[in-house]
């Protein structure tokens, strides 16, 4: 099927736009990789220090002639999502050995959960823990040791972070090792019942917590699609997972079976075999448009919005927002996974999944077929499941009707004909709305403007009864640069509370939503920030603002051109928690729409 001119078109602009930055970048990776395996320059001693903890794989290794690979794990046990990581590198140690390979843990990053920070002052470090992690994985990677990498991480900036570590570390090949969900527990239409329940004052805390405890219950990836899940269907159609491997439940047969499958793999794509696939040459333009593909006909996390930019310009390549605009107008929602829908990852998976989603958009030629992912020949490979049988792990064809369309849709027939985020732009500056979860009747919103500097402000005005009204509330002084961008997912319930009133209600920010961000419409991410001196500073309670999610417009209608920006210094943002550790962050750090980095 040829690839849609829509997506064609994309994907040529972003090839002209990033053409000298990506061939600076492919010209280092090619000289790397020129120079040889990386432990042949070493010295004896440099060698020693290496493998001096070995045991039975020193004889491999200092023989110089077995694939060595680097685990960069993200485990830890506070984690749900990472927790099954603990048992991942013996898996993969020993099959290496099957293989006549060896594998040795590079380092550990950090992962921290925003779920526990969230409303806390820890969020505020979130969005730069991304780079943190980068920076940590190429300290692991730095040794140069290792002949392929594999990089063990689910969740919202982990996956993001060593993302940007592995193309920085092109040459050398690269899989990413998903951990899966966790099993269905209480839906979570019902915990988001229960939180507006609590916010409105209708139940007490024990109800809440018995919710919460009940959807978040054991080791795996929370079952929502949010960024973690979001992060999973990314990296898949990236081709930098094995084929439906995203969404299989820890502790499972096939869970382990696929973790010890990547370590032999990995070890058949090195620059000691012929079949060489350093993930510079996975991680190329059209790669990066088969992930927005993803995004957008899935619904996914707009903080993706912020992290695929981020990556790809450590792949040498130049995202931009209209790119996300121009592929949402044309790539169908196919999806309906909670918050846009009831189903939860699990279901998602049982009714066709990822494999399911990538064949019928191969097939409408919304998707490029012929990248280069770690596994198989082409992105059709990526239309296979991973079975055991008695001859153990082997890939049969995925489902080719959908087996629940009440969950998943073909191309030709979806629940809607344009993709869950889009891109907003106005007088205000330029934002991001995700679409999938709003009813099209609140797809345009027109009303006064409540100005604020918190959420905690937000909440205060909400118990106060000062919000009972058609309102569009302003979250100002939230971006990267004022205190590190954290989620306001906690204003999700409050915002729901007076939609279910029946009023007109939105969300203006310059700082983001939790990838779970629900049915209120929302603009964030909103470019320039309130710090740099952006217009969502000139703001002032009872401008009016129009979000028109079906024409990409955000705009204050009335006259603010002549007020001077309102100054907020939120020194309270500054310490503690380790915040006074990331000021050389918010000072350094990028634009919002250009993926607020600040390694990159």
């Amino acid at each position: 099927m040829a690839v849609h001119p829509s997506i064609q078109s994309v994907t040529d602009r972003i090839i002209e736009r990033s053409a000298p930055r990506r061939e600076a970048y492919l010209g280092r990776m090619r000289a790397a990789a020129d120079a040889g395996v990386r432990r042949a320059h070493l010295s004896c001693g440099n060698q020693a220090h290496a493998y001096a903890a070995m045991g039975q794989d020193k004889p491999a290794l200092t023989g110089d002639q077995a694939v060595n690979l680097g685990i960069v794990t993200a485990y830890n046990d506070m984690l749900s999502a990472h927790q099954p990581f603990a048992t991942f590198p013996d898996l993969i140690k020993a099959a290496a050995r099957d293989v006549g390979a060896t594998a040795q843990v590079a380092g550990g990053v950090p992962a921290m959960c925003d779920g526990v920070t969230q409303g806390q002052a820890g969020m505020e470090l979130s969005l730069f823990s991304r780079d943190v992690i980068a920076m940590a994985a190429g300290v692991a990677l730095s040794h140069n040791t290792f002949d392929a990498a594999l990089y063990l991480g689910v969740c919202d900036k982990i996956v993001p972070g060593l993302v940007i570590a592995a193309a920085t570390f092109g040459y050398l090949p690269a899989i990413f090792v998903p951990a899966g969900p966790m099993t269905s527990g209480l839906p979570n239409d019902e915990k988001s019942r229960v939180r507006q329940q609590f916010a409105a004052g209708e139940v007490g805390r024990d109800a809440l917590m018995a919710a919460e405890m009940a959807s978040y219950h054991g080791p795996g990836t929370c079952t929502f699609y949010g960024t973690a899940n979001s992060n999973q269907m990314l990296m898949e159609f990236m081709g930098l997972h094995l084929p439906g491997s995203s969404f299989v439940n820890p502790g499972t047969d096939l869970r382990d079976a696929l973790t010890r499958h990547t370590a032999i793999h990995a070890a058949s794509i090195t620059a000691k075999s012929n079949d060489y696939r350093p993930v510079c040459d996975v991680l190329d333009e059209k790669a990066f448009v088969n992930g927005i593909v993803g995004l957008m006909a899935t619904g996914g996390s707009t903080n993706l919005v912020l992290h695929l930019p981020a990556m790809a310009r450590s792949a040498g390549i130049e995202l931009k927002t209209e790119d996300f605009s121009d592929i949402s107008r044309i790539v169908p929602l196919m999806a309906r996974v909670y918050p846009n829908g009831l189903a939860d990852v699990n279901h998602f998976h049982a009714a066709g999944g990822l494999g399911y989603l990538i064949h019928s958009l191969l097939d409408a030629g919304l998707m490029h077929e012929d990248t280069r992912p770690v596994f198989g020949r082409s992105m059709r490979d990526y239309t296979q499941e991973p079975v055991l049988t008695g001859d153990g792990l082997s890939w049969r064809d995925g489902a080719r009707e959908t087996l629940n369309n009440r969950i998943l849709r073909p191309a030709a027939d979806p629940f809607q004909p344009t993709g869950g985020l889009v891109a907003l732009d106005g007088n205000l500056g330029r934002a991001v709305t995700k679409a999938s979860a709003i009813e099209p009747s609140r797809h345009l919103i027109e009303a006064p403007a409540r100005v604020f500097h918190t959420q905690e402000a937000v909440k205060a005005a909400f118990r106060n009864d000062e919000l009972n009204r058609d309102v569009v509330i302003v979250v100002r002084f939230q971006g990267p640069r004022a205190n590190g961008m954290p989620e306001l997912h906690g204003l999700t319930p409050i915002l729901a509370v007076l939609q279910d009133r029946g009023h007109r209600v939105a969300l203006v920010t310059d700082g983001r939503m939790s990838g779970a961000s629900g049915k209120v419409p929302s603009a964030i991410h909103l470019a320039p920030e309130a710090a740099s001196g952006g217009d969502i500073a000139r703001l002032a309670d009872g401008d009016v603002i129009r979000l028109d999610i079906a024409a990409g417009q955000l705009t204050v209608l009335t006259d603010i051109s002549d007020r001077e920006p309102a100054r907020h210094d939120p020194a309270e943002n500054r310490f503690g928690t380790g915040r006074e550790l990331f000021e050389i962050f918010r000072q350094n750090v990028g634009r919002s729409d250009t993926g607020a980095a600040c390694v990159n």
